[in-house]
């Protein structure tokens, strides 16, 4: 799952500017440490779908956490670290999605190819506007299959049906990208920076001081 590159980037232009580390060249044993978090994180899918992907979200989204807090090495380039380590989790979706049947399996197996060409395709150009025509739109098809079959295990779709499901996945899939990464809405932040902003945001919500 793509985040704000700001998110990272500041962190490595920190210590780039003569922080606590400077940009290393290599696979850094930090890499390595958080990578087998990415890994692990994403098996329990194959075994409970539901919970198993929401932790692998979970495990995606703090990943910069431990690179934040973690002194062994750094991250010489995060986005790329990001992307890769997404097609695990992706791949681990895709094995789960393909014990489906019907549409639901072709829909997987369609929505995660279409993402594929997409990541290829952002790679070799490096244009941002690619992320907003093949939004990741799978992860979230995938989630809510998860869970439709947790507590409702067995269901015919109509077309109308699978309309009414993809239509507001896609709708929020494309506000998601757009805001990571056409409107950078959380570029020049880091993640510990991002987790104050929410903490502050709840605070003021409640009233507390």
């Amino acid at each position: 799952m793509e985040r704000g590159e700001g998110l990272a980037e500041t962190r490595v232009a920190e210590t780039s500017r003569g922080g606590a580390r400077d940009r290393p060249a290599t696979m850094t044993l930090e890499v390595a440490v958080v990578a087998l978090y990415r890994i692990f994180g994403s098996l329990p899918t194959l075994k409970w779908p539901l919970a198993g992907g929401l932790l692998a979200i979970f495990v995606d989204l703090t990943d910069l956490f431990w690179f934040n807090v973690l002194d062994l090495g750094g991250v010489p380039d995060y986005q790329m670290f990001d992307k890769l380590a997404d097609q695990v989790y992706l791949a681990v979706f895709l094995i789960v999605a393909l014990r489906w049947t019907g549409p639901e399996r072709t829909i997987s197996i369609v929505l995660y190819a279409f993402r594929i060409i997409g990541f290829v395709a952002f790679e070799l150009s490096g244009n941002r506007a690619v992320l907003l025509l093949f939004p990741n739109v799978f992860e979230f098809w995938f989630l809510f299959i998860a869970a439709f079959h947790h507590f409702r295990p067995a269901m015919t779709w109509t077309r109308m049906q699978l309309a009414i499901v993809l239509v507001p996945l896609i709708g929020a899939k494309e506000v998601q990208e757009w805001a990571l990464h056409w409107a950078r809405l959380f570029d020049n932040i880091t993640f510990l920076e991002a987790l104050e902003q929410i903490r502050r945001w709840i605070v003021g919500l409640v009233g507390l001081s």
